[in-house]
């Protein structure tokens, strides 16, 4: 057995020996390239474009949406290059948890993987929500006249008590991921060629559209308001980050995780530049429908029958965002319970189907009331402060263990440190800066839970502590 790095809250589970979980305790890798890169799409391509995209325009950036976008990929794709280089070293589950406490210690670790629980548990609710607007829609276009207090969240409209759409897919989501890695994979990637045909047809039908008059003015809201847009709408960015967490089921972790990150972004990007381009040119921002915003759009210059397609293709484009958050979050909460920080209960996996069951069922309650309850703007500021500061820790973890560890292997290589993980930092405390002190007051209490959860339970249960007992006899 190798021993355990550091003492304490800094103890740290050594690299050289991450790779091999307790007998019984792994996933099943089935997951090649493209099904990883599908997987990151589903994330990186799903509510930013057919809900938050419109949300961000019509409230906080009009056509600079654009800008918005632009500035998140820009900070998103150091952190990638961060990310990537972390895959293709440390192919387990847990994705920013794991890395932080190989290299920062368990405390840092914890608060990492804590602050993802609710991150990633938020995301899930938040394209869910956005998935109902395009269900309303649809429901409406049909002629059913549906009580108003199943179609959406108190605060949003007349007589709304709760989003029932939105509830119910967060559960049948949980559902599904139990059915087993591959099955569920299978789904997310026909669901995400399905999206991108979707996106590309719409695209097309609505460059025909465009008026330019309707790019003016470019910032209605100032630079601020980009600035701030870029802050809300970061969440649509990063899918990558969700489907590293997901390495653990990957047959070829170490060169498959650093591909699909890069291919992922890679695609993402210039679908985010087609769609703000095409969306603001065929309606104005002030005119935006924010619940859907493409379906509203070609419904406004003529094409009814295109926007009805568009609103049955988001329902089960959206899904795959879902997939990927909901396969992130459940897969740091299995991967903290299997090291002791959280009850072992959660770590069991089906005995068949080889997945965490039980917490995908939890997750999947909990996002379901979030969902249901909350507004989309106030679940999406749940998000985005929690996975910048992961950014900035797997930014600064891999300048720290290039100087730690120069000798490990490693597939691939993140270009240009500490430049490129410097860039990250700085955009994303940027980002950070943005958020208002509602979104700051919610991750500060989140935090102090997390750090009462650690100091009562997980750092005397955790895995460590009893090899740094061993080792110190």
């Amino acid at each position: 057995m190798i021993g355990v790095n550091g003492r304490g809250v800094l103890r740290r589970k050594p690299v050289d020996d991450i790779d091999d979980p307790p007998q019984g305790a792994g996933l099943k890798r089935v997951m090649g390239t493209w099904q990883l890169t599908a997987l990151s799409l589903g994330g990186l391509v799903g509510a930013g474009v057919f809900s938050l995209s419109g949300v961000v325009a019509n409230e906080l950036a009009g056509p600079g949406v654009l800008l918005s976008f632009l500035i998140a990929v820009l900070a998103s794709a150091a952190a990638a290059l961060c990310y990537a280089e972390f895959t293709s070293m440390i192919p387990k589950a847990g994705s920013a948890y794991t890395y932080a406490y190989a290299v920062l210690g368990e405390l840092a670790g914890w608060l990492i993987g804590w602050d993802l629980l609710l991150e990633y548990t938020a995301i899930v609710a938040v394209v869910a929500i956005g998935v109902s607007g395009y269900l309303s829609y649809l429901v409406g276009q049909l002629g059913l006249d549906l009580p108003a207090w199943m179609l959406g969240a108190p605060g949003t409209g007349d007589g709304h008590v709760v989003d029932l759409f939105a509830m119910v897919l967060c559960l049948l989501l949980a559902w599904l991921l139990n059915r087993g890695a591959k099955s569920s994979a299978r789904v997310e990637t026909a669901l995400v060629v399905m999206k991108i045909v979707l996106v590309l047809v719409v695209v097309v039908a609505g460059a025909f559209h465009i008026n330019a008059g309707n790019y003016t003015p470019f910032l209605p809201y100032g630079l601020g308001g980009a600035i701030t847009g870029a802050a809300t709408a970061f969440f649509a960015v990063y899918g990558y980050d969700a489907m590293s967490a997901a390495a653990e089921e990957s047959a070829d972790a170490r060169r498959a995780m650093p591909r699909a990150i890069i291919y992922s972004l890679g695609i993402a990007t210039v679908i985010y530049v087609l769609v703000c381009v095409v969306l603001l040119g065929m309606q104005h921002y002030s005119e935006i429908d924010v619940r859907s915003p493409f379906s509203g759009a070609l419904a406004a210059v003529g094409l009814p029958g295109l926007a009805l397609i568009v609103a049955v293709g988001a329902v089960f484009g959206i899904v795959t965002s879902m997939f990927a958050n909901m396969l992130a979050v459940t897969r740091v909460w299995f991967a903290m319970s299997r090291d002791g920080l959280l009850p072992a209960w959660f770590a069991k996996t089906h005995e068949v189907r080889k997945v965490p069951h039980r917490v995908t069922w939890v997750v999947g309650v909990v996002s379901a009331l979030i969902a249901g309850l909350l507004p989309i703007r106030e679940a999406a500021e749940l998000t985005n402060i929690g996975i910048l500061v992961a950014f900035i820790v797997v930014a600064v973890s891999v300048v720290v263990l290039r100087r730690q560890r120069p000798d490990l292997e490693r597939g691939f290589r993140c270009p240009w440190v500490p430049v490129v993980p410097a860039i990250g930092v700085v955009f994303s405390l940027w980002l950070i800066s943005q958020l208002d002190w509602v979104t700051w007051a919610r991750f500060v209490g989140w935090m102090v839970v997390g750090l009462l959860v650690y100091g009562f339970y997980g750092y005397r249960r955790s895995a460590l502590a009893g090899k740094s007992v061993a080792d110190a006899h």
